[in-house]
């Protein structure tokens, strides 16, 4: 009795949290028909969000995962002062508010920032822009890949390296051949965290973006403008989308652990 009772709590507590609002959003998207979903889609500024969210994760993937892997291999293996500290702003991102990230960078490289102010002298415009939203979008996600790999690192250890050093090898092909083989589970799972987090960011990219239709709109910020604006097809449409992309993001990830496991 008391089993079929636990298992029935978490049943209703799964249904309430996850399917019932997945059925809300699917339901409003779909409630004007397929041809209004469709058309939704279809719009310019929905078109042109997907596209700047697509490029923006992408840029975002390739430099966290080359900086957060050589991040990674200098914290596990490498010793100098100020590694401690080094190895707490790590996680900054994870504590300070996105929103917050959004401000500091508008300190920095706002068209009167300390370093912003350079830029824009030389033309070259920072927040209000793409490079702006990329740069918050680095910030938010700069943890994953290294705080993925940097246990593997720990516990993989140096004798393998080392061994592969003996035997005439260089650094660069002890990485490909050593290193980047001990760590592809973690870096694997690092690049999803990175990559679903980068599609689904709304604060920072908000603040530093200042959401300008058909400029500066990703697709979270387009979903945000259609509901403010009470086009709730719109954005319900928009919404199911991007659940759609993360749906195919928890499957990837269940079969990268599916396969380290069998492994």
């Amino acid at each position: 009795m008391g089993r079929m009772l636990l298992t029935a709590c978490v049943i209703g507590w799964f249904l309430l949290l996850i399917l019932f609002p997945v059925f809300g959003v699917v339901k409003e998207a779909f409630q004007g028909g397929i041809g209004a979903f469709v058309s939704n889609l279809k719009e310019a500024s929905a078109v042109r969000s997907f596209l700047l969210t697509f490029w923006i994760t992408l840029g975002t993937v390739v430099l966290n995962t080359v900086f957060g892997t050589i991040l990674a291999v200098t914290l596990a293996k490498q010793r100098f002062r100020g590694k401690l500290i080094m190895e707490g702003l790590v996680d900054l991102p994870f504590a300070v508010s996105p929103v917050v990230a959004g401000f500091m960078f508008i300190l920095l490289f706002g068209p009167n920032g300390w370093i912003g102010s350079w830029f824009e002298a030389g033309g070259i415009k920072i927040v209000y822009a793409f490079p702006g939203m990329l740069l918050a979008t680095l910030f938010v996600t700069f943890p994953f890949v290294a705080r993925e790999i940097i246990p593997v690192l720990k516990e993989f250890g140096l004798q393998q390296e080392e061994a592969a050093y003996v035997l005439g090898a260089s650094r660069w092909q002890t990485f490909w051949k050593v290193t980047l083989p001990s760590i592809k589970w973690g870096l694997v799972y690092g690049i999803t965290l990175t990559t679903a987090r980068s599609i689904g960011e709304f604060g920072a990219v908000l603040v530093v973006s200042g959401s300008i239709i058909n400029r500066t709109q990703t697709a979270t910020l387009f979903i945000h403008q259609e509901f403010t604006d009470f086009n709730y097809s719109g954005a319900f449409s928009a919404a199911v989308v991007l659940a759609l992309i993360s749906f195919g993001i928890l499957v990837f990830m269940q079969k990268v652990y599916g396969g380290k496991r069998r492994s």
